[in-house]
């Protein structure tokens, strides 16, 4: 099993070496990179490339550890009984198997995506050090051990909003998705937009850039926020021209509002045209 990225996924060298080794070691591929560097993607389209099936398991702030294992139903069991419910005599049917159950016994060697693990609580990832470490786990209400027929190739992503312990850190392959370069962000353009006019793009990605450059921005702009400007330029059929125009009194360019998702940075933008303007009528006088 090896990945070499896919017609539909720009992935740079290092990366392919990074989820090949992971895949060798049988150790979970542990992705961090800034927000819309495609990390949750990269599960998807290595079981896509792989021909393997997608587990997908989406993390929030509430989300505990047992959750992936299984979660026992006593409420819905004990109303069941009370209303004499034959079901109660078997407990499995009150066991909701989680998402390591099910990559754990699937028939072909699955993806597993643990995704945004750093939303959970800091001892979430302690809390399945085991269970990934050894690929089994125990039932105590049907007295029964869960164990992998086939070692699922696992993929945790990280947006870096809390440090992961370093006992989690030392079972996994780690790589950092780096921003793309300019080379690499018109291959994922052209991924996307094939055929597009490349004159336009060119004028795209330097003002996208220039605004990433931007000194007291608060979000900078990704890769996905780039792709929505740019499918935008095209609905609305604006010209390459307009975006040359480099009038510092028109520093916000067309459409901003799939690149600037916050007032303070719409404001900074402002400001800054602002100054632009105020500096040119004084130059004048």
């Amino acid at each position: 099993m090896r990945f070499n990225g896919s017609a539909s996924y720009v992935a740079t060298q290092d990366l392919q070496v990074a989820v090949n080794a992971a895949i060798a070691l049988e150790r979970p591929l542990l992705v961090k990179g800034e927000p819309g560097t495609g990390k949750s993607v990269l599960a998807v389209e290595i079981a896509r490339a792989l021909g393997a099936p997608l587990i997908e398991w989406h993390i929030k702030s509430t989300t505990r550890a047992q959750q992936g294992l299984y979660e026992y139903d006593a409420v819905s069991r004990l109303r069941d009984s009370q209303l004499g419910d034959e079901r109660v005599r078997d407990i499995r049917h009150y066991i909701k198997r989680g998402k390591l159950w099910e990559a754990f016994i699937a028939p072909e060697r699955p993806v597993l995506l643990i995704d945004e693990i750093d939303k959970a609580d800091i001892e979430f990832p302690n809390d399945l050090l085991q269970e990934l470490d050894r690929m089994e786990f125990y039932v105590y209400e049907t007295d029964e051990t869960i164990k992998a027929t086939r070692r699922p190739v696992v993929i945790i992503t990280s947006n870096n909003e809390k440090e992961l312990p370093d006992a989690f850190l030392r079972r996994c392959f780690f790589h950092y998705i780096k921003f793309p370069d300019e080379d690499t962000m018109r291959a994922i353009v052209d991924v996307h937009f094939p055929g597009i006019k490349q004159r336009l793009v060119a004028e795209a990605l330097n003002i996208f850039y220039d605004i990433r450059k931007a000194p007291g921005l608060k979000k900078k702009p990704s890769t996905s926020e780039l792709l929505d400007w740019l499918k935008l330029l095209l609905v609305e059929d604006v010209d390459e021209k307009v975006l040359r125009e480099r009038d510092p009194t028109k520093l916000i360019p067309p459409l901003h509002g799939a690149l600037l998702k916050n007032e303070q940075d719409v404001h900074l933008f402002e400001r800054l045209a602002f100054l632009a303007r105020r500096d040119q009528r004084g130059g004048g006088t």
